[in-house]
């Protein structure tokens, strides 16, 4: 198929059936997958026959796409996606999505534009609210669904009667997850002035958020969806445009050029779409860990799933259920990365020093991707799992190179012995003389040998069994060779003893530097595991810290205009939340890794130790014998 960052057209991402069930389509996600990119979504969201899609296909650079329909008959159903490369910040993808128009006639049930309204919210960076003429209480009546949103949204899994208790709590955990939000009011008449003053678009919408002082029913009433605006979306913009042309030529913007469009209304467009090209961050879950096209389809079809089981999206449930796919496929991923390279890269039979060397760069390639696609494991459950599959395939890799290095070792003896053991068959060492011509050839068999490059592992072991092998040999030529004397044969016999016993010694050896050897991989193993998860730990907490800190500005801001308005009881019932942002800033401040680290350590390491254990002591014995 083609690239996805060059779709054609939009496609449908979430399927508004007509019987009210919403449908994730799976040509949406299967175009999502391929998009390994950090994504920015950019989401709209109003009454039908707005123009909600003309600025959406302006965003995506475009004249058409999303469709525009030129009757009272909402066009959109469901909510429609297009991929487009960003267009200022490379290696990213702008995800548009166009949300059919609420207030359709022709929908019986409203619940369903409140569940497209709350995944609206849920699923972008930016969202944006397209009405139509001014900003009043009737516009702010209309979006009645932002009040709704505490009884569609949840942030954290109710657990206990207790927790229960604590979800009205919920209100300042909203302003950390929820998007920037931005109001474009078209057809715009008047002018931006209040109280005689001239005011800018932010300043308007301000003062159409102001709240009413009282307690009284018809107050609070008044005072609920500005609330909800001012508490939950962590920050606030506002475009005003006019009408694009006059007349009913309004149906038909997308097929009349630029020249026949109010200057001003274009002049607006342009400022509305460097705002959210600028403007508008990658997408983020509860964490502050970026998606990219995978992992936000994945987010989507939980957050439809859930809504199609009856039951309220929760962000901490989405966030589980998408890092227990994330982190599988991530210890998947870096196993496959570290077996294709060992594969790959290891022309066995190796040295000990060039196998521990590919193995650790392997490794540390392997724990990078890991690293780079988990998230939220918390226990490090799926970290031990790499590290055991990668101790597991390290030994399966160690095995192979010995079984090459055997294989490879006697065909070398086989090929260097030939000349010995044809001369044999023609008896050429059972005259008077013989052993001593044996025993050059068999000494210049030996040099050959060692002089051989790429044995690997096993070369003094297996030359060690092979003259283990020849010893008989050896002796019957010696006693056979009348030229000896007794006393000669003596001395020779015991030169025998020591050239055996030199080999043995240096088989050995070798295998104390290969334990040895083995033993630093695992201990550099241990080593470059705490090194990229405390990396991975610390951009963690930051992110945490980001976020706890994003909601405490905001409060902080809303806290101070409440003041500066005269709600000091409200200004004041803020200042719990404020010193709790507070103190969890400083708590991530101050976050202590070490006990962290140890308890990776002592869980992911438990199963290295038995081995580890094991092999110092063979080590120990190996060196004790050799003393």
């Amino acid at each position: 198929m083609a690239n996805p960052l060059f779709m054609a057209a939009p496609v449908c991402l979430i399927e508004n059936t007509h019987s009210g069930e919403l449908l994730i389509n799976p040509e949406a996600l299967r175009i999502l997958s391929q998009i390994n990119e950090p994504v920015v979504v950019i989401t709209i969201v109003g009454m039908y026959r707005t123009g909600k899609s003309y600025l959406m296909n302006k965003l995506a650079g475009r004249k058409n796409g999303f469709s525009l329909g030129a009757t009272v008959q909402a066009h959109t159903k469901g909510i429609w996606m297009w991929c487009v490369p960003h267009p200022h910040k490379q290696n990213h993808t702008l995800i548009l999505l166009d949300t059919e128009g609420l207030g359709d006639v022709e929908k019986g049930d409203q619940k369903n534009d409140c569940w497209i309204f709350a995944l609206a919210v849920l699923l972008s960076s930016t969202f944006v609210y397209n009405s139509m003429g001014t900003i009043d209480h009737y516009a702010l009546e209309k979006l009645h669904y932002v009040s709704e949103l505490t009884d569609l949204i949840k942030v954290k899994a109710t657990k206990s009667l207790e927790e229960k208790d604590k979800e009205e709590e919920e209100d300042i955990e909203y302003v950390r997850f929820f998007p920037n939000f931005v109001w474009v009011v078209r057809d715009f008449t008047l002018e931006l002035i209040i109280e005689d003053q001239p005011v800018t678009e932010d300043e308007y919408l301000e003062y159409a958020l102001k709240l009413k002082k009282g307690n009284n029913k018809q107050a609070m009433m008044y005072n609920l969806p500005r609330l909800c605006i001012r508490n939950f979306f962590p920050s606030r913009k506002c475009f005003v445009f006019v009408r694009p042309v006059v007349g009913e030529d309004i149906n038909k913007i997308e097929s009349l050029p630029e020249n026949d469009l109010d200057p001003k209304f274009l002049h607006e467009t342009l400022r509305f779409c460097d705002f959210v090209y600028r403007q508008s961050e990658v997408k983020t879950i509860k964490g502050g860990h970026h998606l990219n096209g995978r992992m936000f389809g994945t987010l989507a079809q939980t957050y439809v799933e859930t809504i199609r089981s009856g039951a309220v999206p929760c962000l901490e449930n989405a966030v589980i259920s998408m890092a227990t796919i994330e982190n599988e496929s991530a210890v998947k991923e870096a196993m496959a990365y570290y077996q294709s390279s060992m594969v790959k890269l290891a022309p066995f039979p190796m040295e000990a020093e060039e196998f521990s060397q590919m193995h650790g760069r392997c490794e540390k390639e392997a724990l990078e991707i890991f690293m780079k696609r988990s998230f939220k494991d918390e226990d490090h459950q799926y970290q031990q799992q790499l590290m055991e599959g990668i101790i597991q395939s390290y030994h399966e890799f160690l095995e192979r190179n010995e079984n090459s290095s055997v294989m490879t070792c006697h065909g070398i003896l086989k090929e260097l012995s030939a000349k010995m053991e044809h001369n044999l068959e023609l008896g050429y060492y059972s005259k008077p003389g013989g052993y001593q011509l044996y025993k050059e050839d068999r000494d210049v068999l030996v040099q050959a040998f060692q002089q051989k490059p790429r044995k690997g592992v096993k070369a003094q072991e297996v030359l060690d069994k092979f003259l283990e092998q020849k010893k008989v040999e050896a002796e019957t030529i010696l006693q056979a060779d009348k030229k000896l004397t007794d006393s000669d044969k003596q001395l020779a016999a015991e030169k025998e003893r020591a050239v055996l016993m030199e080999q043995q010694k240096a088989a050995e050896e070798e295998k104390i530097i290969h334990m040895e050897q083995q033993l630093k991989d695992q201990e550099r193993s241990h080593q470059e595991n705490m090194v990229q998860m405390k990396e991975k730990m610390n951009a963690e907490v930051e992110s945490i810290k980001k976020e706890a800190e994003k909601a405490l500005n905001c409060k902080l801001k809303e806290q101070t205009e409440l003041l500066n308005k005269g709600f000091t009881e409200k200004a004041r019932l803020m200042e719990e939340e404020i010193e709790g942002l507070k103190k969890e800033i400083n708590l991530q401040k101050g976050h202590d890794l070490a006990s962290t680290v140890g308890k990776l350590v002592a869980a992911a390491v438990q199963g290295f130790c038995d081995y580890l254990g094991k092999r110092k002591i063979n080590l120990s014995q190996q060196k004790q014998r050799q003393k």
